[in-house]
């Protein structure tokens, strides 16, 4: 089962889902990992019903960092702010699917530290009234 997974991030890596940079977005937050380099931003655009419309990234880094970033943001299509909000570390492994060494783990999880903190840094009265 492990072999799956590896493809499956390696063909997120050469392959990567929803790259790119939108504009207009609803938010957007960028970050890096200063310990290995990778670096992620994140657009995301909602619909009038506060659900995800469309997301893109862009960024620079390892197999991990840039797959567990196309894997996320195919997760979160049609997702609503709060189900953005509530996702966690264990949403993201799933969908990874292998274990991971402690440096990679930051890796892995730098896609949801920059997409929480977009979603969390936006004011819930600037979206549209459902």
């Amino acid at each position: 089962m492990d072999d799956f997974y590896r493809e499956l991030i390696l063909d997120h890596n050469k392959n990567p889902r929803f790259r790119g940079t939108l504009d207009p977005y609803t938010f957007t937050y960028e970050d890096e990992n200063p310990l290995c380099g990778d670096k992620l931003r994140i657009d995301v655009r909602l619909d009038e019903t506060g659900h995800v419309a469309e997301s893109a990234f862009t960024g620079r880094g390892c197999a991990i960092s840039q797959a567990s970033a196309s894997l996320l943001m195919e997760k979160i299509q049609g997702a609503s702010l709060d189900e953005l909000r509530a996702l966690s570390k264990d949403d993201v492994l799933e969908l990874l699917g292998i274990e991971l060494t402690p440096a990679r783990l930051k890796c892995a999880l730098l896609s949801l530290k920059v997409l929480k903190a977009g979603a969390y840094g936006l004011s819930d009265d600037t979206l549209p009234d459902a």
